[in-house]
């Protein structure tokens, strides 16, 4: 078992079980979120390519600043639509 830090500042740290990874994402819709950091969309745009390529399905989604969480309706939006998830930053 992992433990993930909540990076919002919490006093004690949740336990959360990780889900299991798939096998592979050709076929599968995956989700990039870029959380508003410099230049996280040249990683973001990057990998898009990458993932195309292999036959990935890809959507993107962007925080509206990377100070804060990424909001309620956009979370649920990206549970809805996206098997999984990647989430870049970059300075």
């Amino acid at each position: 078992m992992r433990t993930v830090l909540d990076p919002t500042g919490e006093q004690r740290p949740t336990s959360r079980e990780l889900l299991p990874r798939p096998t592979s994402l050709r076929g599968r819709r995956v989700g990039l979120l870029d959380i508003s950091k410099a230049r996280g969309d040249v990683v973001l745009d990057r990998l898009e390519e990458l993932l195309a390529a292999d036959g990935v399905v890809v959507s993107r989604y962007r925080k509206p600043t990377f100070a804060r969480t990424a909001p309620v309706d956009l979370r649920h939006e990206i549970s809805e639509q996206c098997e999984v998830v990647i989430e870049a930053l970059a300075d």
